[in-house]
């Protein structure tokens, strides 16, 4: 049926959204494709919904075509579960609660282990009903604090999240790479750029994780990557340490004044004043940086992070080495309830589960044995110099929170690494046995045995992925979908005044829809060209074909919302000329 837009639930706006970020988001909303219910929350307008079930086609065809089998859970869940594996207490806020009218405790799913693995659980027991590989596409909810960007981050997304089963490690790896195989083909067909990087597993637990990110100016996840094919989210990257040096030839560590030394530049200029003769920089000192540490009861915890001075503590890599802890800023009064921690003098001599202080205490991999520093002296006003790791301080272990910069070592030796941006939009990891041992998956092995049943993990942002797209093509008029995303596979567009115009694009739209092509067709009769033309490219329809002035030259103008080419086509011509376009034949 030929969608008009005389009649099409769609109004677009000449203005961007006061609280867009990003592309997407600026110009979704403009065209006509979603908007705003609430913080986090979107309606999807009939051409977005159209893109939607378009992405849910792709992911479902390929899924399918790899041997995976679809169901669908409720998005209301149970408490036990939940509370089976722990996650109930370690989601903390991020959950969204009820309760029936009886009491009961309910959550919003915002993911499906535990329902996969009990469905599982509850119809087969026996190594003969494995391999299985089971999807759903399905809403999931998130209280996200902050959402923000449009789709890209949201209390409310759809997601394909899919699960394996084996018997063994074996299997897992096979089912995995089935998955992974499919997902290529997933992004292939999307029309996306993306690269697979190696990944952190997060809360879910697991290990040989990898993330599939959409390259885009404006994503909010920071990958690197190496002339040698090393490519990682910055989370999962691991520091290259320097080698373990010896301390002989150290001078007896030794308290210094050091007043006015606010900043490490500061006490970089009197180190080189005080002892001119070696050069200084901020590299020399080990800054102590302390935070607190929420668990998900509501336990708080003093920890202590000692790295080079002239790198930062990532958030997000700190976020993703405490999960399911959550991080927040030191306060003043957390500082007068902690007395052994001096602000602005921390040093390691009081930290760490042996000292008298029993805080928690963690070293960046650099800061190795051997390594020598000028650090807090842990009295106001004065420092230590010629500190030596391994002879006058320790700590609790080794931290993966610093900064990654550009230049930094690959960690497999592939070169220096670069930085990019990206918008994750798949991840896939293996479970292993975590929630079927919590949960009490087994089945009986080929000798009459029960084993626990081992699982993957794989999740696409199907929501999320309508955004990416949208990041990736577009130009400063509007929207360029992909053939196979697009609502429509051609945007007819009907100009001027004269009656013909529109008795032939209404013949037009009437024989591309019998031949299959589904046409999305402007017919107001009282809007300018101009404002046509700005609305078709704002949608962006791959094709457009405009019935105008040139109709009484025989000519039907044919256009490539892409590359901007535009071809007069004889009238008698045009439907094949654009069945050939649409279906890739030209």
């Amino acid at each position: 049926m030929i969608a008009r837009l005389s009649s099409l639930f769609l109004r677009t706006l000449r203005e961007d959204p006061s609280d867009a970020e990003v592309p997407s988001h600026r110009l979704l909303v403009r065209a006509g494709y979603i908007r705003r219910a609430a913080p986090g929350v979107y309606t999807w307008l009939p051409l977005g919904l159209r893109v939607l079930r378009n992405v849910e086609r792709i992911v479902r065809e390929e899924m399918d075509a790899a041997g995976f089998q679809e169901l669908q859970f409720p998005a209301l869940l149970p408490r036990e579960p939940y509370e089976a594996t722990g996650r109930w207490t370690e989601y903390g806020d991020n959950l969204f609660r009820l309760k029936d009218r009886k009491g009961g405790d309910y959550l919003l799913g915002p993911t499906h282990e535990e329902m996969f693995t009990l469905v599982v659980k509850d119809l087969y027991s026996s190594y003969k009903d494995l391999p299985l590989s089971l999807y759903q596409i399905q809403t999931k909810y998130r209280d996200e604090a902050r959402p923000r960007a449009g789709l890209l981050r949201g209390r409310e997304f759809v997601m394909k999240d899919s699960y394996s089963f084996d018997v063994d490690d074996a299997g897992l790896q096979r089912s995995y790479d089935a998955h992974r195989a499919a997902y290529i083909r997933i992004f292939d067909r999307l029309g996306l750029d993306y690269v697979p990087v190696s990944a952190m597993s997060g809360a879910m637990g697991g290990s040989a994780s990898e993330e599939f990110l959409a390259r885009a100016e404006h994503g909010e996840d920071t990958y690197v990557r190496s002339p040698g094919g090393y490519a990682a989210n910055v989370e999962a990257v691991v520091t290259v340490p320097p080698p373990v040096r010896g301390w002989d030839d150290v001078p007896a560590a030794h308290v210094e004044d050091t007043p006015d030394t606010p900043t490490i530049d500061s006490l970089v200029a009197l180190a080189a004043q005080r002892f001119p003769e070696r050069e200084w920089s901020a590299a020399d000192t080990l800054k102590n940086v302390v935070f607190m540490l929420v668990q998900p009861d509501g336990t708080r915890e003093p920890l202590v992070i000692g790295l080079p001075g002239d790198r930062e503590v990532d958030a997000k890599r700190l976020a993703a080495q405490v999960e399911p802890a959550e991080v927040e800023p030191f306060t003043d009064d957390d500082f007068a309830k902690h007395p052994a921690l001096v602000k602005g003098y921390i040093g390691p001599q009081a930290l760490g589960e042996n000292s008298s202080s029993g805080i928690r205490y963690l070293l960046d991999p650099r800061v190795v044995d051997g390594t020598v520093w000028i650090t807090g002296a842990n009295e106001p006003g004065k420092h230590v110099f010629d500190l030596v790791k391994g002879r006058d301080f320790d700590a609790d272990g080794t931290i993966e929170a610093a900064e990654v910069r550009a230049g930094d070592p690959a960690p497999d030796g592939s070169g220096p690494l670069e930085l990019a941006r990206g918008i994750e939009i798949g991840h896939i990891f293996q479970l292993g046995r975590k929630y079927a041992e919590a949960l009490g998956l087994k089945v009986l092995d080929e000798n009459g045995k029960q084993v626990t049943v081992t699982m993957g993990s794989y999740g696409i942002g199907v929501s999320r992925a309508v955004a990416a797209v949208a990041e990736h093509s577009h130009d400063d008029a509007g929207l360029v979908w992909p053939r196979e995303l697009s609502p429509y596979d051609v945007h007819l567009v009907a100009t001027g005044k004269d009656d013909a115009v529109f008795v032939e694009a209404e013949r037009l739209a009437g024989e591309l829809e019998r031949q299959g092509v589904s046409v999305l067709y402007d017919d107001r009769p009282k809007v300018s060209p101009g404002v046509k033309f700005k609305d078709a490219e704002l949608i962006g329809v791959p094709t457009i074909v405009v019935v105008g002035k040139g109709l009484a030259d025989g000519v039907v103008e044919v256009k490539d919302r892409a590359t901007g080419e535009r071809t007069d086509v004889p009238v008698a011509d045009v439907v094949t000329r654009v069945i050939e376009v649409v279906r890739g034949r030209s």
